[in-house]
């Protein structure tokens, strides 16, 4: 890993004159599988460690320095790297700063989230960390092998995970107030926001194809490269042997139809700004248009539907592995709308987390305006774009899909701006990431770039973290008053 991955040059060249020499020796080196940090992105159009730029030299050094390693989800995050600083300041006070937790508790919160996605990339990530800071082996085990406490975190982490609009201050105070192993608010504030930190970056680890690391299972392999009769199965293994088997949608040869796309989207905003200035819907008809855009919502959903059965590996870091997403409205369940204006992470939200888990409310905010309001002003091969509108309409379909309203949007822009291919693919790494494909990834906004595509999971990952929280602060609200 460090002859591969480790930001300082001298580290590399030593590591590798480490692995010849141990080679010689008789001793089998592996290799690493696959190309690059990614699956669904060319080795060739990602940061290659070694060749970055000052800025992001400084960011790769830091993320070093603080986990010990340079990871993959860092090297594809590092796209945008004003988010990527705010997401590693972040993800660093939540893990190893002072706080009301343990350390070795926080990665085993991180455990339990992300196998919940039966995302095995960052449990084995946090397997490793939960060891290193002098974690019981044993928890490791099962969930049931885990002190009661973090036992009793389970049913928060099912349904924040799959149905947040379900937790209720009934569900805190089981936490608060059992006579033994009780959360105090502080703690649970603190459980929380990892819980929904994991939850949500699993999402981005599945939605952007993120490949296993070199050192963990899955990312390498000890079969020698064929070069003479190289097949498919040599291309799994990481040989290149056509430097083209990796082509992708995104940045190859423009089709006629894909431009047309971005040139549609790019009309549609227009007449959208235009009907804007000229009229104003009612309260009643933006009501509606909600209701509409929420329960069409539930009739999207992809074609590659097929049950995902989380490996054995993952499932015994949770309970009721059949407990997953479902509409919120179907079989006859009605949930009231979640309304902004009762509610908000800015007026709500934000002063709760601040007051008990100090600091953490203004890295949060932090991390939530600059993927809301990042932009370079380019959609695809045009520049000097106002992309408001489009960014808007992604983060307010997430919100909608969990039945949050603002009252101040016209839901009917959704429908205007976001295809149906791009619609599956924003609920599927939303609600059932584990589910999503390449064909996903590559079937909407094919003329875009790549770095654009992971722009938009990063609005996923905080508009998805966003929503979660505001349910569980909510309760958490009720509770307290």
């Amino acid at each position: 890993m460090l002859s591969k991955r480790c930001p300082f040059p001298d580290v590399r060249e030593k590591s590798e004159a480490i692995l010849s020499g141990v080679q010689e020796l008789g001793i089998r080196i592996p290799r690493p599988l696959g190309h690059g940090p990614s699956r669904f992105i060319p080795e060739k159009e990602t940061i290659q460690v070694g060749k970055e730029d000052a800025t992001m030299h400084t960011l790769f050094a830091e993320s070093f320095a603080t986990l010990g390693r340079l990871d993959n989800v860092t090297l594809v995050m590092v796209f945008h790297p004003q988010y990527l600083e705010s997401f590693l300041k972040t993800q660093h006070y939540l893990l190893q700063m002072d706080g009301p937790l343990p350390l070795h508790y926080r990665h085993y919160i991180g455990i339990m989230a992300a196998a919940r996605h039966q995302c095995s990339y960052l449990v084995n990530l946090h397997v490793n960390d939960f060891l290193h800071v002098g974690g019981d082996p044993k928890w490791l085990n099962g969930l049931e092998n885990a002190p009661q406490k973090l036992q009793n975190l389970g049913e928060l982490n099912k349904m924040l995970a799959h149905r947040p609009w379900l937790i209720t201050k009934e569900h805190i105070e089981q936490l608060l107030k059992t006579e033994e192993n009780s959360w105090s608010l502080a703690e649970l504030i603190h459980a929380v926001v990892l819980l929904t930190h994991y939850h949500s970056l699993a999402s981005f680890t599945f939605g952007c194809g993120i490949s296993p690391e070199i050192d963990c299972e899955g990312g390498h392999t000890f079969r020698p490269p064929s070069v003479s009769n190289y097949c498919i199965c040599d291309i799994t293994n990481g040989y290149h042997g056509v430097e083209e088997i990796h082509a992708s949608p995104a940045g190859s040869i423009p089709s006629t139809e894909s431009v047309c796309e971005v040139e549609a989207l790019m009309e549609k905003m227009k007449q959208l700004q235009e009907c804007r200035d000229e009229e104003e819907a009612s309260q009643e008809e933006m009501a509606t248009r909600f209701e509409r855009e929420k329960r069409e919502s539930m009739f999207v959903c992809s074609s590659e539907d097929e049950e995902s059965a989380a490996t054995r590996d993952v499932s015994r870091h949770f309970e009721d592995t059949s407990y997953g997403y479902k509409d919120f409205s179907r079989h006859g369940m009605h949930v009231p709308t979640f309304r902004v204006q009762d509610y908000s992470w800015e007026d709500h939200g934000y002063s709760l987390v601040n007051r008990l888990y100090p600091d953490v409310g203004q890295l949060l905010d932090e991390k939530f305006h600059i993927a809301y309001n990042l932009t370079y002003n380019t959609m695809a091969m045009h520049k000097d774009v106002d992309t408001s509108m489009l960014r808007r309409a992604i983060w307010n379909y997430i919100h909608c899909m969990f039945g949050i309203r603002y009252d101040d949007y016209d839901y009917g822009e959704i429908n205007q701006l976001l295809d149906r291919s791009f619609k599956v693919y924003i609920k599927t790494v939303v609600c059932t990431p584990e589910k999503t494909t390449k064909r996903m990834y590559d079937s909407f906004w094919r003329q875009f770039e790549h770095s654009e595509k992971v722009h938009v999971n990063l609005l996923l990952v905080e508009a998805r973290m966003q929503a979660e929280l505001l349910y569980a602060l909510r309760a958490i609200t009720r509770y307290m008053t």
